[in-house]
């Protein structure tokens, strides 16, 4: 062998001892690029979400949203961090949607404002574990097969929204709130299925941008599932607005009280006459309007009423509760016995008489209820003043209303957040009300976000069970919203803790439809739970499955 023979061979081992060295250094410098890559793609990711929704309303971006989350979750250097960067973007999704938590736990709780950005700071992190789920059961299922996005988003993301307890009832899907021709298909899935949807369009335009070519059957499959969604949504659209047209009408007054959550009269005595004339001077005007029942909005009577309370009190009286007004009135108002207090609705009919009664059943944590009191008795001593103390009511309820001409109809009662818990309302659509009621006190979340947020969760309930509903709110946004979850009429919202402004009140006619008849109402979330299963699944199949994995 020659000198010169020997030469290239060194040089070949000195280059082949050098290179993992320079692998080394260019993984090392490849780490913070990745990092800062993956934190911006998940905070826009984020921010295209809360952007998506009320009071934005950007709602087009809701179809691309969760794109550069998924380039995150499928490109990140291991599933951990996938799953971390994935959970930003949840968090940041929340805290862009949830802002107005601040105020709320500055005005209802007392807090210092660095307390309550804490605990806000804590409730984004909280939500934002449905995005970390997602993450980790998408990477996980993608680590050992090839199933694509167009599948695997929109199972993995129902599945999160099913398992991961929310402590204020919220989907993905509330992003799609004003457009109805999109939310229909809730009569069939609920508004995780709208969810799904949305996921489905995500996943398909993900496919077509890292498959190309191959992704041709993700997107026919996103098209003809859109398509007949929207076929679906125009169809069922359709129908119900034939269905209204031949129904019998009821003409509803909502009286909105406006009173600021410091200012009530069940805690300010010297301030319920006032408080209660305003009340009665509107339902006056919404009679003489033509009003066949009047609703007043969550606990607005100004005084509390004995659980065994039958009949209004006589005229003298400065309680009565109609005074120069004989329409039959839903009112909002703590009940009492000497062991309990209730949140409750009670319909009063023409002769002065309690026709019905509904009890709020989900309390609001923290608010009517201290979760774990009934096993950690000191909890409730620790906390400030005002937090808890209700008893929850036992069953749904109808309200019995009989109107001037003597026709019977049922009015379905809901109170507070409870007309967007979907499991509420299905056990109520189960006693086909013909009209779905909901009153609320939204004056502690001001009237920036949350107001709109809330109208905007509940038109999904209207197109669940097929009913219309009426929304009697404190300082709005009262509303009228018909059996397709459009919003025929409505108030504005108004912060009377910043705006005093007097009582107001607005008056729409709304078709009787009997509600409860849907394959939701019948179903609950099979489809959600199918979702589930076929997660599971996939899961299965992944781990078993003998590809090599990734990281």
């Amino acid at each position: 062998m020659t000198r010169r023979n020997i030469k290239p061979r060194r040089a070949s081992r000195r280059r082949a001892a050098r290179t993992p060295q320079l692998e080394v250094v260019r993984s090392a410098d490849a780490r913070p690029r990745e990092l800062a890559t993956g934190l911006a793609l998940s905070a826009l990711s984020g921010c295209l979400w809360f952007l998506s929704c009320t009071p934005f309303d950007l709602s087009a971006l809701s179809w691309v949203a969760m794109v550069p989350a998924l380039f995150v979750i499928d490109r990140a250097s291991t599933r951990l961090r996938a799953c971390l960067l994935c959970w930003l973007a949840g968090a940041v999704g929340v805290g862009g949607g949830f802002y107005w938590m601040i105020e709320l736990l500055r005005r209802f709780a007392g807090l210092s404002l660095p307390l309550a950005v804490l605990l806000y700071l804590v409730f984004c992190a909280y939500h934002g574990i449905i995005f970390l789920l997602f993450a980790w059961m998408v990477r996980t299922i993608r680590r050992r097969t090839s199933y694509p996005m167009v599948l695997l988003a929109p199972l993995t993301m129902a599945t999160s929204e099913l398992l991961v307890p929310m402590l204020f009832p919220f989907h993905l899907a509330i992003v799609q709130a004003w457009h109805p021709l999109v939310i229909q298909i809730a009569d069939l899935a609920g508004p995780i299925g709208v969810t799904a949807l949305l996921l489905v369009v995500n996943g398909a335009i993900y496919d077509l941008l890292t498959l190309r070519r191959k992704a041709l059957a993700s997107a026919v499959a996103a098209t003809v599932i859109l398509v007949a969604a929207l076929l679906y949504g125009n169809f069922r659209m359709r129908h119900f607005d034939r269905l209204s047209a031949a129904s019998p009408k009821l003409t509803i007054g909502v009286v909105q009280p406006n009173v600021a959550y410091n200012q009530k009269g069940l805690y300010h005595p010297e301030e319920a006459s006032g408080q209660l004339a305003a009340l009665q001077e509107q339902s006056r005007k919404l009679e003489n309007s033509g009003a066949q029942v009047i609703v007043w909005s969550e606990t607005a009577y100004p005084y509390s009423l004995p659980r065994d309370f039958r009949t209004d009190f006589p005229e003298p009286d400065p309680r009565r509760i109609r005074r120069g007004f004989t329409t039959p009135t839903v009112v909002g108002v703590l009940t009492e016995s000497d062991a309990a207090l209730y949140n409750s609705a009670l319909l009063i009919d023409r002769e002065g008489q309690q026709a019905g009664r509904y009890d709020k059943m989900v309390l609001l944590p923290f608010g009517e209820r201290v979760p774990g009191e009934e096993y950690f008795p000191w909890l409730s001593k620790i906390l400030p003043k005002g937090f808890g103390g209700f008893t929850a009511g036992k069953e749904p309820t109808v309200l019995p209303l009989r109107t001037a001409d003597g026709s019977s109809w049922r009015l379905g009662a809901a109170i507070c957040y409870e007309d967007i818990i979907p499991s509420l309302l299905r056990g109520l659509g189960a006693l086909h009300p013909h009209l779905l009621l909901n009153l609320t006190n939204d004056s502690w979340y001001g009237a920036r976000a949350e107001p709109w947020q809330h109208l905007a969760l509940a038109v999904f309930g209207s197109v669940e069970q097929r009913t219309g509903m009426v929304r009697a709110v404190n300082s709005g946004i009262s509303a009228f919203i018909d059996a397709n979850g459009r919003v025929v009429q409505k108030t504005e919202a108004v912060d009377p803790y910043f705006d005093p402004r007097p009582a107001e009140s607005t008056l729409a006619t709304l078709p009787l439809l009997e509600g409860g008849r849907t394959v939701y109402a019948k179903v609950g979330d099979l489809f959600t739970y199918l979702c589930a299963l076929g997660t599971t699944f996939l899961l299965g199949r992944a781990v078993l499955s003998s590809r090599s994995p990734r990281p």
